[in-house]
Protein backbone atom coordinates (compact mmCIF):
# COMPACT_ATOMS: atom_id res chain seq x y z
CA UNK A 1 0.00 0.00 0.00
CA UNK A 2 1.28 3.51 -0.42
CA UNK A 3 3.25 4.78 2.48
CA UNK A 4 2.58 7.47 4.89
CA UNK A 5 5.22 9.75 3.70
CA UNK A 6 3.25 9.66 0.34
CA UNK A 7 0.09 10.63 2.04
CA UNK A 8 2.22 13.20 4.18
CA UNK A 9 3.61 14.54 0.58
CA UNK A 10 0.10 14.72 -1.17
CA UNK A 11 -1.22 16.44 1.70
CA UNK A 12 1.24 19.09 1.88
CA UNK A 13 0.86 19.58 -2.03
CA UNK A 14 -2.88 20.25 -1.38
CA UNK A 15 -2.56 22.56 1.15
CA UNK A 16 -0.28 24.55 -0.51
CA UNK A 17 -2.54 24.83 -4.01
CA UNK A 18 -5.37 25.65 -1.41
CA UNK A 19 -3.94 27.82 0.56
CA UNK A 20 -1.71 29.88 -1.72
CA UNK A 21 -2.60 29.21 -5.06
CA UNK A 22 -6.42 29.39 -4.98
CA UNK A 23 -7.56 32.44 -2.43
CA UNK A 24 -6.79 34.73 -5.56
CA UNK A 25 -9.00 32.75 -7.43
CA UNK A 26 -11.79 32.60 -4.88
CA UNK A 27 -11.61 36.56 -4.55
CA UNK A 28 -11.92 36.73 -8.31
CA UNK A 29 -14.41 33.81 -9.05
CA UNK A 30 -16.90 35.71 -5.96
CA UNK A 31 -16.77 38.54 -7.58
CA UNK A 32 -17.36 38.18 -10.69
CA UNK A 33 -19.40 35.33 -10.81
CA UNK A 34 -20.94 34.73 -7.00
CA UNK A 35 -21.28 30.74 -5.95
CA UNK A 36 -22.62 28.55 -8.06
CA UNK A 37 -22.80 24.83 -8.26
CA UNK A 38 -22.24 24.98 -12.10
CA UNK A 39 -18.68 23.49 -13.81
CA UNK A 40 -16.49 21.99 -11.68
CA UNK A 41 -14.29 20.62 -14.18
CA UNK A 42 -14.20 23.35 -16.95
CA UNK A 43 -10.48 24.55 -18.26
CA UNK A 44 -10.64 28.01 -16.98
CA UNK A 45 -8.22 29.34 -19.95
CA UNK A 46 -10.86 30.16 -23.02
CA UNK A 47 -10.60 32.43 -26.12
CA UNK A 48 -12.47 32.94 -29.51
CA UNK A 49 -10.91 30.81 -32.11
CA UNK A 50 -8.98 31.59 -35.19
CA UNK A 51 -9.71 27.69 -36.04
CA UNK A 52 -13.20 26.73 -38.13
CA UNK A 53 -16.24 25.18 -36.31
CA UNK A 54 -16.35 22.10 -36.63
CA UNK A 55 -19.63 22.19 -38.53
CA UNK A 56 -17.84 23.29 -41.19
CA UNK A 57 -15.99 20.49 -41.78
CA UNK A 58 -16.11 18.25 -45.26
CA UNK A 59 -16.88 14.53 -44.25
CA UNK A 60 -16.43 12.81 -47.78
CA UNK A 61 -13.14 11.32 -48.54
CA UNK A 62 -11.37 11.01 -45.03
CA UNK A 63 -11.44 7.50 -45.15
CA UNK A 64 -7.42 7.23 -45.18
CA UNK A 65 -7.13 10.34 -42.96
CA UNK A 66 -5.90 10.05 -38.99
CA UNK A 67 -7.54 11.83 -36.28
CA UNK A 68 -6.21 13.36 -33.20
CA UNK A 69 -9.08 14.21 -31.29
CA UNK A 70 -10.40 15.43 -27.60
CA UNK A 71 -13.14 13.62 -25.74
CA UNK A 72 -13.81 16.16 -22.78
CA UNK A 73 -15.73 19.28 -24.32
CA UNK A 74 -15.60 17.67 -27.42
CA UNK A 75 -17.07 13.93 -28.17
CA UNK A 76 -19.24 14.50 -24.87
CA UNK A 77 -21.23 17.51 -24.50
CA UNK A 78 -21.26 17.87 -21.07
CA UNK A 79 -18.58 20.45 -19.59
CA UNK A 80 -17.65 18.99 -16.45
CA UNK A 81 -16.28 15.45 -15.44
CA UNK A 82 -18.27 15.38 -12.14
CA UNK A 83 -20.83 13.17 -13.13
CA UNK A 84 -18.67 10.83 -14.22
CA UNK A 85 -16.69 10.48 -11.12
CA UNK A 86 -19.65 10.49 -9.04
CA UNK A 87 -21.06 7.30 -11.44
CA UNK A 88 -17.87 5.64 -10.30
CA UNK A 89 -17.94 6.78 -6.48
CA UNK A 90 -21.35 5.37 -6.24
CA UNK A 91 -22.12 2.24 -8.63
CA UNK A 92 -17.89 0.88 -8.15
CA UNK A 93 -17.24 2.31 -4.54
CA UNK A 94 -20.06 3.15 -1.99
CA UNK A 95 -22.93 5.71 -1.20
CA UNK A 96 -20.66 6.67 1.28
CA UNK A 97 -17.82 7.29 -1.34
CA UNK A 98 -20.52 9.06 -3.47
CA UNK A 99 -21.83 11.44 -0.71
CA UNK A 100 -18.01 12.07 0.12
CA UNK A 101 -17.34 13.38 -3.32
CA UNK A 102 -20.17 15.57 -3.34
CA UNK A 103 -19.14 17.46 -0.11
CA UNK A 104 -15.91 18.18 -1.67
CA UNK A 105 -17.97 20.58 -4.24
CA UNK A 106 -17.38 23.62 -2.36
CA UNK A 107 -13.19 22.65 -2.02
CA UNK A 108 -13.33 21.60 -6.08
CA UNK A 109 -14.99 25.28 -7.15
CA UNK A 110 -12.01 27.25 -5.77
CA UNK A 111 -9.31 24.92 -6.88
CA UNK A 112 -7.36 25.06 -10.61
CA UNK A 113 -8.62 22.49 -13.26
CA UNK A 114 -5.33 20.29 -12.34
CA UNK A 115 -6.12 20.14 -8.48
CA UNK A 116 -10.04 19.52 -9.41
CA UNK A 117 -9.01 16.58 -11.25
CA UNK A 118 -6.59 15.09 -8.95
CA UNK A 119 -9.02 15.57 -5.70
CA UNK A 120 -11.94 13.85 -8.02
CA UNK A 121 -9.46 11.14 -8.59
CA UNK A 122 -8.03 10.61 -5.21
CA UNK A 123 -11.96 10.72 -3.89
CA UNK A 124 -13.46 8.35 -6.32
CA UNK A 125 -10.68 5.74 -7.07
CA UNK A 126 -8.46 5.71 -3.27
CA UNK A 127 -9.05 1.85 -2.15
CA UNK A 128 -11.41 0.80 -5.18
CA UNK A 129 -10.75 -2.50 -6.49
CA UNK A 130 -9.73 -2.48 -9.85
CA UNK A 131 -12.22 -4.83 -10.99
CA UNK A 132 -14.84 -3.20 -9.74
CA UNK A 133 -14.34 -0.18 -11.86
CA UNK A 134 -13.76 -2.55 -14.70
CA UNK A 135 -17.38 -3.26 -14.10
CA UNK A 136 -18.21 0.15 -13.64
CA UNK A 137 -16.60 1.26 -16.96
CA UNK A 138 -18.15 -1.71 -18.62
CA UNK A 139 -21.38 -2.05 -18.14
CA UNK A 140 -22.77 1.79 -16.18
CA UNK A 141 -20.24 4.54 -18.22
CA UNK A 142 -21.29 3.71 -21.68
CA UNK A 143 -24.75 4.46 -21.15
CA UNK A 144 -24.08 7.81 -19.90
CA UNK A 145 -21.23 8.86 -22.56
CA UNK A 146 -23.59 7.56 -25.40
CA UNK A 147 -26.49 9.70 -24.19
CA UNK A 148 -23.94 12.69 -23.75
CA UNK A 149 -22.15 12.61 -27.50
CA UNK A 150 -21.96 15.30 -29.27
CA UNK A 151 -23.60 14.34 -33.02
CA UNK A 152 -21.06 16.87 -34.93
CA UNK A 153 -18.22 15.58 -33.64
CA UNK A 154 -18.97 11.77 -33.68
CA UNK A 155 -20.05 12.53 -37.75
CA UNK A 156 -16.26 13.61 -37.86
CA UNK A 157 -14.72 10.89 -36.28
CA UNK A 158 -16.86 8.12 -37.78
CA UNK A 159 -16.13 9.62 -41.40
CA UNK A 160 -11.85 8.67 -40.57
CA UNK A 161 -9.88 5.67 -41.08
CA UNK A 162 -7.63 6.02 -37.67
CA UNK A 163 -8.88 7.81 -34.63
CA UNK A 164 -6.58 8.39 -31.93
CA UNK A 165 -8.33 9.64 -28.88
CA UNK A 166 -6.84 12.41 -26.22
CA UNK A 167 -7.75 13.06 -22.62
CA UNK A 168 -6.71 14.14 -19.14
CA UNK A 169 -9.58 11.73 -17.81
CA UNK A 170 -8.30 8.32 -16.28
CA UNK A 171 -7.60 5.83 -18.95
CA UNK A 172 -9.68 3.08 -17.07
CA UNK A 173 -13.00 5.10 -17.08
CA UNK A 174 -12.66 5.61 -21.33
CA UNK A 175 -11.07 2.96 -22.89
CA UNK A 176 -13.58 0.47 -23.00
CA UNK A 177 -16.01 2.89 -24.21
CA UNK A 178 -14.25 4.44 -27.12
CA UNK A 179 -12.32 1.56 -28.25
CA UNK A 180 -16.13 -0.72 -28.36
CA UNK A 181 -18.39 2.22 -29.25
CA UNK A 182 -16.02 4.88 -31.21
CA UNK A 183 -13.39 2.24 -32.89
CA UNK A 184 -10.57 4.20 -31.43
CA UNK A 185 -7.22 2.83 -32.69
CA UNK A 186 -5.69 4.19 -29.55
CA UNK A 187 -6.40 6.19 -26.38
CA UNK A 188 -4.23 8.21 -24.85
CA UNK A 189 -4.88 9.24 -21.28
CA UNK A 190 -4.13 9.32 -17.81
CA UNK A 191 -2.66 6.69 -16.11
CA UNK A 192 -3.49 5.78 -12.28
CA UNK A 193 -1.56 4.33 -9.66
CA UNK A 194 -2.53 0.87 -8.23
CA UNK A 195 -1.15 -1.14 -5.55
CA UNK A 196 -2.04 -5.12 -5.76
CA UNK A 197 -5.52 -5.42 -6.72
CA UNK A 198 -6.17 -1.63 -5.86
CA UNK A 199 -6.08 1.94 -6.86
CA UNK A 200 -4.03 4.36 -4.38
CA UNK A 201 -6.04 7.23 -5.76
CA UNK A 202 -3.51 9.01 -7.16
CA UNK A 203 -1.59 9.23 -10.43
CA UNK A 204 0.99 7.08 -12.21
CA UNK A 205 4.57 8.80 -12.65
CA UNK A 206 3.75 10.00 -16.05
CA UNK A 207 0.79 12.60 -14.00
CA UNK A 208 -1.51 13.93 -15.75
CA UNK A 209 -2.17 13.95 -19.39
CA UNK A 210 -0.54 17.03 -21.19
CA UNK A 211 -2.44 17.01 -24.62
CA UNK A 212 -0.24 18.44 -27.04
CA UNK A 213 2.89 17.05 -25.40
CA UNK A 214 0.85 13.45 -25.70
CA UNK A 215 0.98 14.13 -29.33
CA UNK A 216 3.62 14.57 -30.12
CA UNK A 217 5.09 11.96 -28.05
CA UNK A 218 2.77 9.70 -30.05
CA UNK A 219 3.11 10.46 -33.64
CA UNK A 220 6.35 11.96 -33.31
CA UNK A 221 7.52 14.12 -36.45
CA UNK A 222 4.68 13.62 -38.75
CA UNK A 223 1.30 15.26 -38.16
CA UNK A 224 -2.25 13.99 -37.83
CA UNK A 225 -4.14 14.71 -40.77
CA UNK A 226 -6.98 16.13 -38.46
CA UNK A 227 -7.57 17.41 -34.95
CA UNK A 228 -10.95 18.64 -32.96
CA UNK A 229 -10.52 20.34 -29.76
CA UNK A 230 -12.32 22.94 -27.80
CA UNK A 231 -12.13 26.89 -27.47
CA UNK A 232 -9.13 26.52 -24.36
CA UNK A 233 -5.65 27.70 -25.08
CA UNK A 234 -4.71 24.12 -24.26
CA UNK A 235 -7.13 22.39 -27.11
CA UNK A 236 -6.02 25.06 -29.24
CA UNK A 237 -2.37 24.06 -28.53
CA UNK A 238 -2.91 20.91 -28.93
CA UNK A 239 -4.87 20.90 -32.55
CA UNK A 240 -2.90 23.25 -34.05
CA UNK A 241 -0.40 20.42 -34.44
CA UNK A 242 -2.51 18.97 -36.99
CA UNK A 243 -2.81 19.66 -40.30
CA UNK A 244 -6.62 20.49 -40.03
CA UNK A 245 -8.35 21.71 -37.08
CA UNK A 246 -11.95 22.14 -36.03
CA UNK A 247 -13.47 23.46 -33.02
CA UNK A 248 -16.57 22.56 -30.92
CA UNK A 249 -18.03 25.89 -29.87
CA UNK A 250 -20.54 24.84 -28.12
CA UNK A 251 -22.76 21.83 -26.82
CA UNK A 252 -24.07 20.88 -29.90
CA UNK A 253 -26.34 18.82 -30.75
CA UNK A 254 -27.56 15.16 -28.87
CA UNK A 255 -27.04 11.94 -30.45
CA UNK A 256 -30.19 10.32 -31.58
CA UNK A 257 -30.54 6.57 -30.15
CA UNK A 258 -30.93 5.23 -33.99
CA UNK A 259 -27.92 6.47 -34.83
CA UNK A 260 -25.64 5.02 -31.45
CA UNK A 261 -22.74 3.78 -33.11
CA UNK A 262 -23.39 0.47 -31.56
CA UNK A 263 -27.19 -0.56 -30.26
CA UNK A 264 -27.26 0.26 -26.48
CA UNK A 265 -29.14 -3.03 -24.99
CA UNK A 266 -27.48 -4.23 -21.64
CA UNK A 267 -26.59 -1.51 -19.12
CA UNK A 268 -26.43 -2.03 -15.10
CA UNK A 269 -25.67 0.19 -12.06
CA UNK A 270 -28.65 1.80 -10.20
CA UNK A 271 -28.81 5.78 -10.80
CA UNK A 272 -30.83 6.33 -13.67
CA UNK A 273 -30.23 10.04 -13.97
CA UNK A 274 -26.67 12.02 -14.97
CA UNK A 275 -25.24 12.74 -11.32
CA UNK A 276 -24.56 16.65 -11.46
CA UNK A 277 -23.81 17.87 -8.48
CA UNK A 278 -26.89 19.59 -8.20
CA UNK A 279 -28.79 16.39 -8.70
CA UNK A 280 -27.01 14.92 -6.71
CA UNK A 281 -27.81 16.99 -3.63
CA UNK A 282 -31.37 16.28 -4.60
CA UNK A 283 -30.87 12.73 -4.63
CA UNK A 284 -29.66 12.65 -0.99
CA UNK A 285 -32.06 14.99 -0.21
CA UNK A 286 -34.95 12.26 -0.99
CA UNK A 287 -33.18 9.66 0.41
CA UNK A 288 -34.92 9.41 3.33
CA UNK A 289 -38.09 10.15 2.44
CA UNK A 290 -37.51 7.38 -0.33
CA UNK A 291 -36.59 4.78 1.76
CA UNK A 292 -39.37 5.28 4.10
CA UNK A 293 -41.87 5.54 0.89
CA UNK A 294 -39.93 2.26 -0.05
CA UNK A 295 -40.90 0.20 3.09
CA UNK A 296 -44.67 2.00 2.99
CA UNK A 297 -45.06 0.99 -0.97
CA UNK A 298 -43.56 -2.89 0.25
CA UNK A 299 -45.96 -3.36 3.52
CA UNK A 300 -49.02 -2.40 1.35
CA UNK A 301 -48.48 -4.97 -1.39
CA UNK A 302 -47.36 -7.87 1.52
CA UNK A 303 -49.69 -7.28 4.00
CA UNK A 304 -53.15 -5.48 2.63
CA UNK A 305 -55.65 -6.55 -0.10
CA UNK A 306 -55.15 -6.28 -4.09
CA UNK A 307 -58.11 -3.50 -3.77
CA UNK A 308 -56.54 -1.50 -0.69
CA UNK A 309 -52.80 -1.97 -2.19
CA UNK A 310 -54.06 -0.62 -5.70
CA UNK A 311 -55.87 2.20 -3.97
CA UNK A 312 -53.37 3.51 -1.37
CA UNK A 313 -50.40 2.68 -4.00
CA UNK A 314 -51.58 5.21 -6.69
CA UNK A 315 -51.62 7.75 -3.70
CA UNK A 316 -48.50 6.72 -2.40
CA UNK A 317 -47.15 8.15 -6.07
CA UNK A 318 -47.14 5.03 -8.20
CA UNK A 319 -48.29 5.64 -11.88
CA UNK A 320 -49.93 2.56 -13.23
CA UNK A 321 -51.65 2.24 -16.46
CA UNK A 322 -53.52 -1.13 -16.88
CA UNK A 323 -55.15 -1.94 -20.26
CA UNK A 324 -57.29 -5.74 -20.75
CA UNK A 325 -57.83 -6.13 -24.54
CA UNK A 326 -58.62 -9.83 -23.71
CA UNK A 327 -62.27 -10.80 -23.06
CA UNK A 328 -62.20 -14.45 -24.15
CA UNK A 329 -62.98 -16.57 -20.71
CA UNK A 330 -60.84 -19.23 -20.88
CA UNK A 331 -62.66 -22.81 -22.00
CA UNK A 332 -60.36 -25.36 -20.50
CA UNK A 333 -60.21 -26.85 -16.80
CA UNK A 334 -56.81 -25.54 -16.66
CA UNK A 335 -55.56 -22.35 -16.07
CA UNK A 336 -54.42 -19.55 -18.06
CA UNK A 337 -50.59 -18.89 -18.67
CA UNK A 338 -49.80 -15.64 -18.95
CA UNK A 339 -46.65 -14.72 -21.30
CA UNK A 340 -44.79 -11.46 -20.40
CA UNK A 341 -42.19 -9.26 -20.84
CA UNK A 342 -39.63 -9.14 -18.35
CA UNK A 343 -38.95 -5.41 -17.11
CA UNK A 344 -38.30 -6.01 -12.88
CA UNK A 345 -38.82 -8.49 -10.03
CA UNK A 346 -42.21 -6.63 -9.97
CA UNK A 347 -43.58 -7.65 -12.76
CA UNK A 348 -45.75 -10.86 -11.48
CA UNK A 349 -47.34 -8.93 -8.67
CA UNK A 350 -48.29 -5.44 -10.20
CA UNK A 351 -50.02 -7.96 -12.81
CA UNK A 352 -51.71 -9.71 -10.13
CA UNK A 353 -52.78 -6.59 -8.63
CA UNK A 354 -54.33 -5.19 -11.85
CA UNK A 355 -56.38 -8.49 -12.27
CA UNK A 356 -56.99 -8.57 -8.35
CA UNK A 357 -56.11 -11.94 -8.15
CA UNK A 358 -53.51 -14.10 -6.84
CA UNK A 359 -51.42 -15.82 -10.01
CA UNK A 360 -48.79 -18.01 -9.33
CA UNK A 361 -45.68 -16.86 -10.64
CA UNK A 362 -41.98 -18.74 -11.82
CA UNK A 363 -38.80 -16.89 -12.31
CA UNK A 364 -34.89 -17.73 -12.00
CA UNK A 365 -33.69 -14.78 -10.86
CA UNK A 366 -35.24 -14.34 -7.43
CA UNK A 367 -33.55 -13.87 -3.73
CA UNK A 368 -34.72 -15.68 -0.88
CA UNK A 369 -35.76 -12.78 1.13
CA UNK A 370 -37.75 -11.76 -1.78
CA UNK A 371 -39.55 -15.02 -2.23
CA UNK A 372 -40.17 -14.93 1.23
CA UNK A 373 -42.09 -11.32 1.50
CA UNK A 374 -43.43 -12.22 -2.41
CA UNK A 375 -47.65 -11.10 -2.12
CA UNK A 376 -48.06 -14.08 -4.21
CA UNK A 377 -46.44 -17.80 -4.70
CA UNK A 378 -43.18 -17.30 -6.81
CA UNK A 379 -41.53 -20.62 -7.69
CA UNK A 380 -37.46 -20.97 -9.08
CA UNK A 381 -37.01 -22.92 -11.65
CA UNK A 382 -34.09 -25.20 -12.15
CA UNK A 383 -32.81 -24.58 -15.79
CA UNK A 384 -33.69 -28.67 -16.34
CA UNK A 385 -36.07 -28.74 -19.68
CA UNK A 386 -37.82 -31.42 -18.58
CA UNK A 387 -37.92 -30.80 -14.77
CA UNK A 388 -39.00 -27.06 -15.84
CA UNK A 389 -41.98 -28.47 -17.94
CA UNK A 390 -43.30 -30.44 -15.58
CA UNK A 391 -43.10 -28.15 -12.38
CA UNK A 392 -45.39 -25.56 -15.03
CA UNK A 393 -47.38 -28.30 -16.00
CA UNK A 394 -48.37 -29.08 -12.24
CA UNK A 395 -49.19 -25.43 -11.47
CA UNK A 396 -51.10 -24.89 -14.53
CA UNK A 397 -53.16 -27.62 -13.44
CA UNK A 398 -53.33 -25.58 -10.16
CA UNK A 399 -54.39 -22.37 -11.90
CA UNK A 400 -53.43 -19.21 -13.93
CA UNK A 401 -49.28 -18.90 -14.65
CA UNK A 402 -47.34 -15.95 -15.49
CA UNK A 403 -44.07 -17.11 -17.34
CA UNK A 404 -41.25 -14.52 -18.49
CA UNK A 405 -39.68 -16.69 -21.71
CA UNK A 406 -36.93 -14.06 -21.80
CA UNK A 407 -35.53 -15.19 -18.57
CA UNK A 408 -34.47 -12.08 -17.57
CA UNK A 409 -35.17 -8.12 -17.25
CA UNK A 410 -33.89 -5.66 -19.94
CA UNK A 411 -34.35 -2.20 -19.08
CA UNK A 412 -33.99 -0.75 -22.72
CA UNK A 413 -36.75 -0.54 -25.31
CA UNK A 414 -36.01 -4.21 -26.79
CA UNK A 415 -36.93 -7.94 -26.18
CA UNK A 416 -34.82 -10.67 -25.98
CA UNK A 417 -35.16 -14.07 -27.48
CA UNK A 418 -37.84 -16.08 -26.09
CA UNK A 419 -37.58 -19.72 -25.15
CA UNK A 420 -40.07 -21.65 -26.86
CA UNK A 421 -40.62 -24.44 -23.74
CA UNK A 422 -43.72 -22.40 -22.54
CA UNK A 423 -45.83 -22.76 -26.09
CA UNK A 424 -45.40 -26.57 -25.26
CA UNK A 425 -47.09 -26.49 -21.97
CA UNK A 426 -50.54 -24.75 -22.85
CA UNK A 427 -52.83 -23.89 -25.30
CA UNK A 428 -54.19 -21.02 -23.25
CA UNK A 429 -52.02 -18.27 -23.54
CA UNK A 430 -52.03 -14.64 -23.43
CA UNK A 431 -50.00 -11.88 -23.95
CA UNK A 432 -48.97 -9.34 -21.69
CA UNK A 433 -46.88 -6.14 -22.71
CA UNK A 434 -45.04 -4.81 -19.40
CA UNK A 435 -42.90 -1.41 -19.29
CA UNK A 436 -41.45 0.37 -16.36
CA UNK A 437 -40.55 3.63 -16.22
CA UNK A 438 -38.16 5.00 -13.27
CA UNK A 439 -36.58 8.86 -12.98
CA UNK A 440 -34.24 8.42 -10.08
CA UNK A 441 -33.13 4.76 -9.49
CA UNK A 442 -32.98 1.39 -11.55
CA UNK A 443 -35.06 -1.65 -9.86
CA UNK A 444 -32.56 -4.27 -11.53
CA UNK A 445 -28.87 -5.02 -11.37
CA UNK A 446 -26.57 -7.80 -13.36
CA UNK A 447 -23.69 -7.63 -11.18
CA UNK A 448 -25.63 -6.24 -7.39
CA UNK A 449 -27.86 -7.13 -4.25
CA UNK A 450 -30.73 -8.82 -6.40
CA UNK A 451 -32.54 -8.45 -2.96
CA UNK A 452 -32.66 -4.41 -2.96
CA UNK A 453 -34.38 -4.73 -6.32
CA UNK A 454 -38.07 -3.55 -5.21
CA UNK A 455 -36.55 -1.22 -2.84
CA UNK A 456 -34.81 0.75 -4.83
CA UNK A 457 -37.73 0.56 -7.48
CA UNK A 458 -40.12 1.86 -5.39
CA UNK A 459 -37.45 4.34 -3.90
CA UNK A 460 -38.15 6.69 -7.21
CA UNK A 461 -40.70 9.56 -6.91
CA UNK A 462 -43.29 8.48 -9.47
CA UNK A 463 -42.09 4.80 -10.37
CA UNK A 464 -44.60 3.68 -13.58
CA UNK A 465 -46.05 0.76 -14.82
CA UNK A 466 -47.56 0.21 -18.40
CA UNK A 467 -49.10 -2.90 -18.64
CA UNK A 468 -51.67 -3.91 -21.26
CA UNK A 469 -53.06 -7.44 -21.82
CA UNK A 470 -53.36 -8.58 -25.53
CA UNK A 471 -55.91 -10.91 -26.87
CA UNK A 472 -55.21 -14.43 -26.33
CA UNK A 473 -53.05 -16.33 -28.82
CA UNK A 474 -55.27 -18.03 -31.32
CA UNK A 475 -55.62 -21.63 -31.34
CA UNK A 476 -54.58 -22.16 -34.87
CA UNK A 477 -51.42 -20.21 -33.72
CA UNK A 478 -50.54 -22.58 -30.76
CA UNK A 479 -49.12 -26.07 -30.78
CA UNK A 480 -52.32 -27.14 -30.69
CA UNK A 481 -53.21 -25.81 -34.09
CA UNK A 482 -49.69 -27.55 -36.08
CA UNK A 483 -47.28 -25.26 -34.88
CA UNK A 484 -44.18 -25.65 -33.52
CA UNK A 485 -43.01 -24.39 -30.26
CA UNK A 486 -40.36 -21.69 -31.91
CA UNK A 487 -43.11 -20.28 -34.00
CA UNK A 488 -45.45 -19.72 -30.87
CA UNK A 489 -42.52 -18.23 -29.21
CA UNK A 490 -41.27 -15.75 -32.06
CA UNK A 491 -44.99 -15.06 -32.98
CA UNK A 492 -45.69 -13.73 -29.29
CA UNK A 493 -42.22 -12.31 -29.45
CA UNK A 494 -43.12 -9.45 -32.32
CA UNK A 495 -47.02 -9.28 -31.17
CA UNK A 496 -45.54 -7.91 -27.98
CA UNK A 497 -43.11 -6.28 -29.37
CA UNK A 498 -45.13 -4.44 -31.60
CA UNK A 499 -47.37 -3.13 -28.33
CA UNK A 500 -44.82 -1.56 -26.67
CA UNK A 501 -42.79 -0.26 -29.71
CA UNK A 502 -39.59 -2.50 -28.84
CA UNK A 503 -36.91 -4.11 -31.38
CA UNK A 504 -36.83 -7.96 -30.85
CA UNK A 505 -33.68 -9.89 -30.70
CA UNK A 506 -31.92 -12.97 -30.80
CA UNK A 507 -29.93 -11.89 -27.48
CA UNK A 508 -30.53 -14.66 -24.75
CA UNK A 509 -30.05 -13.76 -21.21
CA UNK A 510 -26.49 -15.42 -21.47
CA UNK A 511 -25.05 -12.70 -22.88
CA UNK A 512 -26.82 -9.94 -21.04
CA UNK A 513 -24.37 -11.72 -18.36
CA UNK A 514 -21.27 -12.09 -20.31
CA UNK A 515 -21.25 -8.50 -21.00
CA UNK A 516 -22.44 -6.50 -17.48
CA UNK A 517 -20.52 -9.06 -15.33
CA UNK A 518 -18.44 -11.06 -17.06
CA UNK A 519 -20.39 -14.73 -16.11
CA UNK A 520 -23.33 -16.87 -17.03
CA UNK A 521 -25.49 -15.20 -14.12
CA UNK A 522 -25.70 -18.99 -12.46
CA UNK A 523 -24.46 -19.56 -9.28
CA UNK A 524 -24.19 -22.50 -7.25
CA UNK A 525 -25.60 -23.11 -4.25
CA UNK A 526 -23.47 -25.68 -1.62
CA UNK A 527 -26.12 -27.63 -1.42
CA UNK A 528 -26.05 -27.86 -5.28
CA UNK A 529 -29.35 -26.29 -6.33
CA UNK A 530 -29.06 -23.52 -9.10
CA UNK A 531 -29.92 -19.95 -9.58
CA UNK A 532 -29.43 -16.88 -10.51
Amino acid sequence: MVSSMEFLRLANWLMNQVLVKSCYGIARKIKNHGFHWGDLSSKPLQQSSSFPNIIKCDLEGRGSQTLACDFHKVLLRTHSFFPYFMLVAFEGGSIFRAFLLLCSCPILWILNYEMKLRVMIFISFCGLKVKDMENTSRAVLPKFYLENLNLEAYEVVASVGSRVIFTTMPRVMVEGFLKEYLNADAVIATELHTAGCYFTGLLSKSGLLVKHSALMDYFGDTKPDLGIGNTSLHDQLFISLCKEAYVVMNEGKVIPRNKYPKSLIFHDGRLAFLPTPLATLFMFMWLPIGFVMALYRIFLGVFLCFKFTMALGVWSGINLNFKDNNQQKSKSNEGVLYVCTHRTLLDPIFLSSCLGRPLTAVTYSLSKVSEFIAPIRTIRLTRDRKQDGDTMKRLLSEGDLVVFPEGTTCREPYLLRFSSLFAELADEIVPVAMKAQVSMFYGTTASGLKVLDPIYFFMNPRPRYDIEILEKVPKELTCAGGRSSHEVANYIQKQLGYALGFECTNLTRRDKYMMLAGNEGVVQEKKGRIFC
